[in-house]
């Protein structure tokens, strides 16, 4: 891999991590189309994705660390609890029990749990075969058509006005899905997530920072997951401060699309997105039986 091809690839992953158009399937396709050989497997695409999660951070900080923060009082109060209930039973009646879910970023919290238990099956199990399937330019192909769809779909539905207060764990656990059958290449994870958030009545703008938030355990349990793997790899001296560069390429081009995303969401703009997927997909399964 040359060092063009890092910075190419972390652009790649920066934009279409966010932006509604698959990174796994244009990665696949780029590295199909150029015969891109990193040698240390899929290393070098896990630390593109550790990239885009520094851009999350970065947009978000604040979210998530009321998020963090919450997450560990709730952990504190539902100790408290058991600890209350044994004392109940012990005869102590006058211990009231805590209310646990008390506020909105606590219900976040137990909303971004329950997407990520589906999430995390369906990543597991399907794991071996998303690998494969990133090594033909057919499967991207028809995946990209289908977020074409999705995109398009996203559009015409009608503005809802839920936020955490309101989201049942339902419409969770519904989306939680929807984010691990993203994982196959050429399906964006961004583009299926916040259609279905949308379609669950989701407010446009919590829609897409659930979206993102809701990743960041998915792409830490994904990175954890595939450590075993790659644990033994060494990387080519000459090529380690490609994997670097390429990795902050990746954060700095995700940042700027995140925040180009809020706007193309409130305007209901993605069929322009749903358009250019559909043509990278019929290029991308000709592609296919042209090399094949």
């Amino acid at each position: 891999m040359s060092l063009l091809q890092a910075i190419l690839m972390g652009v790649i992953q920066g934009l279409t991590e966010f932006l509604p158009v698959s990174s796994s399937g244009h990665l696949a396709i780029f590295k199909n189309i150029f015969e891109v050989n990193t040698e240390t497997g899929i290393l070098f695409d896990i630390l593109l994705h550790l990239g885009t999660l520094v851009a999350i951070f970065a947009v978000y900080y604040r979210d998530i660390f009321k998020l963090i923060t919450e997450g560990f009082c709730l952990i504190g109060d539902a100790i408290c609890n058991i600890g209350i209930f044994f004392a109940r039973a012990l005869g102590h009646k006058e211990k009231s029990y805590r209310r646990v879910i008390k506020n909105g970023y606590r219900k976040f919290v137990m909303l971004v749990i329950v997407s990520t238990i589906p999430t995390a099956v369906i990543g597991y199990t399907a794991r071996d075969l998303v690998e494969a399937a990133s090594e033909f330019l057919f499967i991207p192909g028809i995946c990209l058509i289908i977020t074409a769809v999705l995109l398009v779909i996203s559009d015409r539905v009608r503005d809802g006005s839920k936020t955490p207060k309101n989201v049942t764990y339902t419409n969770a656990f519904g989306i939680g899905i929807c984010q691990g059958l993203a994982t196959m290449p050429g399906l964006s994870r961004s583009g299926t997530t916040i259609t279905a958030c949308v379609i669950s009545g989701f407010d446009r703008n919590f829609a897409v920072k659930y979206s993102f938030i809701m990743s960041i355990p998915a792409i830490l349990g994904a990175a954890v997951l595939e450590i075993g793997d790659v644990a033994s790899v060494s990387v080519p001296p000459a090529e380690i401060g490609y994997y670097i560069v390429g990795m902050a390429v990746a954060a700095v081009v995700g940042f700027i699309c995140m925040k180009t995303l809020l706007v193309i969401v409130r305007k209901k703009k993605f069929t322009y997105f749903a358009v250019y997927c559909l043509l990278i997909g019929l290029v991308s399964i000709g592609g296919y039986f042209i090399l094949a």
